[in-house]
């Protein structure tokens, strides 16, 4: 069960536009990154969303990156699979539609210990913006990252691989369409030499 780093990004390596505030959490033009997954859809856009969907066994967001997602899905959640959420303000589980999300704040490890239980053999996706995505990478222990590289330049906002270290990564897969190129990457593990 690998842990997966699944994100989309701007070509200029932004994961959210400038200015990003509470009233405006994806940041000026930030909304256009997820067009490949939310907008008109290619047989490649769809193709990776499906191969997503059939080997997901968990999720672990961050608490800004639900919070912005939960109007828009409403009792429909995206995941049917449990969802772990990251925070600082616990609340019990919430249960929308099968799909059971727990907010936890006992960090990134015993999230992660969880939501692994809780995939059994199935891929532990981490979708919660750059802040978590930075986390996980520097505690080494991403397997694979999945950057869904939008179409589009934001001129600033939030850096994926901001002071992340430099994993060493693989190339694995590349497959483009007209919103995005969806590149796979594997984490070489560093020797222990």
């Amino acid at each position: 069960m690998p842990t997966i780093l699944e994100i989309s990004m701007s070509l200029d390596g932004f994961v959210a536009g400038p200015d990003v505030s509470i009233d405006n959490p994806m940041g000026d033009g930030g909304e256009r990154l997820h067009d490949w997954l939310f907008g008109a859809k290619t047989m490649a856009d769809s193709a990776i969303i499906a191969d997503l969907l059939e080997h997901l066994g968990a999720v672990i967001l961050g608490r800004r990156t639900y919070d912005l997602g939960e109007g828009p899905w409403g009792d429909d959640p995206p995941f049917p699979v449990p969802c772990f959420v990251l925070t600082h303000r616990t609340r019990p589980p919430v249960m929308k539609k099968g799909t059971t999300v727990t907010f936890l704040d006992q960090g990134i490890e015993a999230a992660l210990a969880l939501a692994k239980q809780a995939a059994g053999e199935k891929n532990v996706l981490i979708m919660g913006g750059a802040t978590v995505a930075r986390l996980y990478m520097k505690a080494r222990v991403i397997d694979e990252i999945h950057i869904h590289l939008a179409h589009q330049l934001l001129g600033g906002g939030d850096r994926l691989f901001e002071d992340v270290g430099s994993p060493r990564l693989h190339k694995v897969k590349v497959v483009e369409s007209t919103t995005a190129t969806h590149l796979k990457f594997r984490v070489l593990k560093e020797s222990s030499e």
